[in-house]
């Protein structure tokens, strides 16, 4: 069983999203202890990146933030290792992060790469060093099921999971994707980019039947949860819950000061799902 896997096992999970570098590593480190401290079962890494279409606009300006700020992929894989290393995260983390990021990766520079996936560069390159810093798994919300192959390889050379996603118009593709994930299966709940919603009309329980019909790899709920209530809804329908702009929102409000104050949140969202 992957570490993943092993976050669903004591109950209904809770994920929070944290963008790598906002507003700065140092910041990201005490969210990411406190997080853990208050009873998060995995925790999702984003990479910044110029570009990223899953996201709305909370998490858009955090990305450029910290990309002005200067943060690169490499200081976010010696990020990670020191996560593991000196601050003891134990529980499972994943990058959410974009094809290009990946494509594009060159260790020690931003030297582009010429296509041969070499030992420090390309997918290859990049999926060995998460695998070196102690991530478990990768989520690639701009790469569609039919072109994950190559993402996969790289994947499973380096012993990580590479998480798929099944939205509200997978409908006729669930059975297909389910079948092939590994990890866990990130569920999408609405249509559009990532945010806060007041109500999600989609029917989760569906989806959760088509995918449990197919697989028993756990799958939990992401895009617009913000309120306990709605994590407790949407984890009664699967096996967890994910929230990245609620926690975001928390440090712009909070700034460097935002630790405590999002521990608070993920306490008591944990706490809903148990």
């Amino acid at each position: 069983m992957s570490r993943i896997r092993e976050a669903f096992v004591g109950g209904k999970a809770f994920i929070p999203f944290i963008t790598a570098g906002y507003p700065d590593l140092e910041t990201t480190r005490q969210v990411v202890k406190a997080a853990q401290d208050n009873g998060a079962d995995l925790i999702e890494i984003g990479i910044p990146f110029s570009d990223p279409t899953a996201e709305g606009p909370v998490i858009q300006t955090a990305n450029v933030i910290a990309l002005e700020g200067g943060v690169t992929t490499d200081q976010i894989l010696s990020f990670v290792k020191e996560l593991r290393e000196k601050d003891q995260i134990t529980v499972p983390m994943v990058f959410m992060t974009y094809a290009n990021v990946v494509y594009s990766y060159h260790e020690g520079g931003d030297a582009p790469n010429d296509g041969a996936d070499g030992e420090d560069r390309g997918r290859f390159g990049f999926c060995r060093r998460c695998a070196q810093a102690g991530i478990d798994g990768l989520i690639l919300p701009d790469v569609p099921y039919e072109e994950k192959g190559e993402f996969r390889e790289a994947c499973r050379a380096a012993g990580i999971d590479l998480i798929s996603l099944i939205a509200p118009t997978s409908e006729a593709r669930i059975a297909r994707i389910a079948g092939d994930a590994e990890g866990f299966i990130y569920i999408v709940s609405s249509l559009g980019v990532t945010g806060v919603r007041t109500k999600i009309t989609t029917d989760i329980g569906a989806i959760t039947r088509k995918i449990r019909s197919v697989t028993n790899v756990p799958c939990a709920v992401g895009f617009g949860i913000s309120t306990p209530e709605q994590a407790a809804a949407m984890a009664a329908q699967s096996d967890g819950a994910i929230v990245g702009s609620a926690i975001i929102r928390i440090i712009t409000e909070h700034g460097r000061e935002a630790a405590p104050e999002v521990g608070k949140y993920v306490k008591c969202m944990k706490d809903a799902l148990r």
